[in-house]
Order: structure tokens, then C-alpha cells, then sequence
């Protein structure tokens, strides 16, 4: 599987669509990062995606069947979790990835804290920031 950073060919915002979650890592009270995968020029890329929490209960909103069971799962995490960061895997074969299907994610790269705006070598992360959701409305 392949960094879907290495994939771009420039960091302006782009879409990506057939996304999968495969884990959700709250980082704080504040902050959550959903690990997933896409496909990419007909390859398998894994990407983190950088979210506040009202973005994540969105995304789950779009898990189709599983979303109402994924809202539980992630309040009652937030409500006994003790350390931080706490993780939640969908890698299994009980607990496999999260389809959010007809839903295309607008993204943005970012930035390692220390690099200069005008560092045209800078590399960009592989952890990018949520710019919109869009659904696919059929005919």
C-alpha cells in the first residue's frame, strides 16, 4: 500500500472517493485522526485525515448501515477513555473497515510545524485536512 501524498502531483486541494476508515485515533478532547485508505489512479493508498469531532460525527453519519453502531462505539469511547491518544481499529475480520460509500472528501496537504512558507522543497505530510464532504446523487 502506497502514502497517497507520494501520489500527488502537486498539494493544491483535490478529491478522492472509494475511502475506507480504518482506524480513528482520538488524539485529545479536541482532536481526532481518521486513518483510511482510497483508490488512487487504480492503486491502494492509506492517508490520516486531521479532524475536530463534529467533522468526525459527519463522517459516521455516511457509514451507511454501520453509522448508528459507529456513533455508539465512538461516544462511548470518548465517554471511558482515560489516556490519550486511544485508537479504534476496523482492520479485522469482526471489526473490518468503514465503507463511506458515494462520499467524495475534498482534501488539503499539510505541513510539518517547522517548515518555512516559502520552502519550495518542503515535503508535506501524509496527514491532510478535511476541505468538504460531497455525496453522489444519482439520476
Amino acid at each position: 500500500m502506497k502514502r497517497l501524498i507520494d501520489a500527488l502531483a502537486d498539494d493544491a486541494d483535490f478529491f478522492v472517493e472509494h475511502v475506507q476508515i480504518t482506524a480513528i485515533v482520538f488524539d485529545n478532547t479536541n482532536d481526532v485522526t481518521v486513518w483510511a485508505t482510497t483508490y488512487f489512479d487504480e492503486e491502494l493508498h492509506f492517508f490520516h485525515l486531521g479532524l475536530q469531532f463534529q467533522y468526525l460525527d459527519l463522517l459516521l453519519r455516511l457509514a451507511g448501515s454501520r453509522a448508528e453502531a459507529l456513533q455508539e462505539e465512538v461516544a462511548e469511547a470518548l465517554a471511558t477513555v482515560t489516556e490519550w491518544p486511544c485508537l479504534l481499529e476496523y482492520t479485522s475480520e469482526e471489526e473490518p473497515p468503514v465503507p463511506l460509500d458515494g462520499v467524495s472528501l475534498k482534501l488539503s496537504c499539510t505541513y510539518p510545524a517547522d517548515t518555512d512558507e516559502d520552502d519550495e522543497d518542503a515535503v508535506p505530510h501524509n496527514i491532510f485536512y478535511l476541505e468538504g464532504v460531497y455525496l453522489r446523487i444519482e439520476p
